[in-house]
């Protein structure tokens, strides 16, 4: 497994991980036992670098990989969330980054897991009530108690994150970045470099768009989540297809599938970008490791620009894009 180091002093992880919300919820039905199974095949292949959060299930995505890596601690590099604040009816209940609450969601967390301590802990998203360096102050406490080894912040902007990192080292900013989803590339991505943190891509498939597998809205399943994002609305999907639909022709003269290529351009943006690809299926796993065989050179990667141009995606990334980048 090819590794990468996560900021100019974190740790290395594999150059892949593994995004498990969907094990658990908004992607449709899932079962806990195939999500358990899923993640020992991606750490018998290499992947070591697991992400998760409270919010997802809510509660369960944590447990389940709790049981997961139960007997295979010293394998994994296991990063988890809070902030999201949900509760036990699902319903969304608000942001919080008030230093109790980071506290009591830091044990909850370690409780359902199942360890006694969170390689990689992330502010969810930025709670605007509550100063950054006060959050942060909170975070780093939990590290000086040894219950939690890094920092990291998620969808922060780059004034947020220089404030945070002033307060203590963040070591991984984890933000949506893909070839439909560019916003990084202003600013964010500099601040990171310039600070020396990793770069963690949610979504680097774009929600499974660029996977090629999703040709119309009936292919999602009526409980999934996705029917209600912008960009799978009627109006922008048909648009969003047609990009899609060009870059296939550069993977294919490539010898990739779509997602190999997209994953291929998330890794060719810099040593410090690890893209978290999720998936449920082992071979889509399979596939998705597959993309550190593909090279890109300059040619192929102004190719890729030219049929997936930056901003060219139709619609906004959520349905409510307020707690996003603040």
């Amino acid at each position: 497994m090819e590794m990468r180091r996560l900021g100019h002093d974190g740790p290395e992880v594999s150059a892949i991980g593994l995004g498990c919300m969907g094990m658990s919820e908004f992607y449709g039905p899932y079962q806990e036992a195939d999500g358990i199974a899923l993640i020992n095949q991606a750490l018998d292949r290499g992947v070591n670098f697991l992400d998760t959060a409270d919010m997802y299930g809510p509660f369960k995505n944590e447990v389940l990989v709790g049981k997961a890596i139960s007997s295979r601690r010293s394998e994994v590099f296991l990063a988890t969330k809070f902030g999201n604040v949900r509760g036990e009816n699902r319903e969304f209940l608000g942001i919080n980054g008030s230093p109790e609450y980071v506290r009591n969601a830091c044990e909850a967390s370690l409780k359902r897991l199942g360890i006694e301590t969170i390689d990689l802990y992330y502010q969810h998203r930025v709670d605007t009530r509550v100063p950054i360096e006060e959050t942060v102050g909170a975070m780093a406490e939990l590290v000086r108690e040894g219950k939690v080894r890094y920092l990291g912040l998620s969808e922060a902007s780059a004034a947020t994150i220089r404030r945070a990192h002033a307060v203590h080292p963040i070591t991984a900013l984890q933000t949506e970045y893909s070839l439909w989803t560019r916003d990084p590339e202003d600013g964010v991505l500099e601040t990171t470099r310039e600070l020396g943190i990793g770069f963690v891509a949610y979504s680097p498939l774009g929600r499974g768009f660029l996977t090629g597998a999703i040709r119309t809205i009936d292919d999602l399943d009526p409980t999934d989540t996705r029917r209600n994002h912008p960009r799978f609305k009627e109006g922008n999907f048909e648009g969003n297809l047609r990009l899609v639909d060009a870059v296939h022709q550069v993977a294919a003269e490539k010898g990739a599938t779509p997602a190999q290529l997209a994953l291929a351009w998330i890794l060719s943006r810099g040593d410090d970008v690890v893209p978290i690809p999720g998936t449920r299926k082992l071979a889509r796993l399979e596939e998705n490791l597959g993309a550190l065989s593909v090279k890109l050179g300059a040619e192929d990667l102004a190719r890729i620009e030219a049929a997936f141009p930056k901003g060219a995606t139709a619609g906004d990334r959520y349905p409510d894009m307020s707690t996003v980048n603040r």
